[in-house]
């Protein structure tokens, strides 16, 4: 999603967020992305552009953009925080091979409801869903000879193919 400078201008100043070229380029290459990255990549990214750039300020700007609502942490593996930038309702497919996290939705999961019996007095403000699995990219490096299957694109031949052993690691 392209955003342009007056539209982070209002949006920082919409939540209380002090604007400068540094968080505005930062908050630039998180919406403009669905990867989810991590600080150190945005890091990378915006430091081509501003050279003077510090991590320190990379970080700070992520948690001021959390904590004025514009971002939000997805940390799925307790080891390294990812940013999303899309505050629209949405849920996750996780690879557990590559750690790709995409975005998914759909209309059925965001109606889902818990009932108050069974909330126990909690107080649910919002829901969110994580598939995790294996992308095709992990699945076809993992089960090369399973790939023409899991594609739907296999062949029936008249011959009995050989078995073959899939080993994982």
């Amino acid at each position: 999603m392209n955003i342009t400078l007056d539209d982070i201008r209002r949006r920082f100043q919409g939540c209380g967020v002090r604007f400068t070229p540094q968080r505005a380029a930062i908050y630039q290459a998180l919406v403009a992305t669905t990867a989810h990255p991590t600080a150190e990549a945005l890091y990378r990214q915006v430091k081509k552009q501003y050279p003077m750039l510090s991590q320190n300020t990379v970080y700070y700007t992520l948690g001021a953009l959390k904590a004025a609502g514009l971002i939000r942490e997805v940390n799925y593996w307790h080891d390294r925080a990812r940013f999303d930038a899309n505050m629209d309702l949405h849920h996750h497919l996780i690879c557990l091979g590559c750690r790709r996290i995409d975005d998914l939705t759909d209309d059925t999961l965001d109606r889902l409801a818990v009932s108050a019996r069974r909330t126990a007095g909690f107080h649910v403000l919002g829901h969110r869903v994580e598939f995790h699995g294996y992308c095709v990219e992990c699945r076809s490096r993992a089960f090369p000879v399973a790939r023409a299957s899991f594609s739907g694109k296999s062949k029936r031949s008249k011959k009995r193919p050989q078995r073959q052993s899939v080993h994982r690691e």
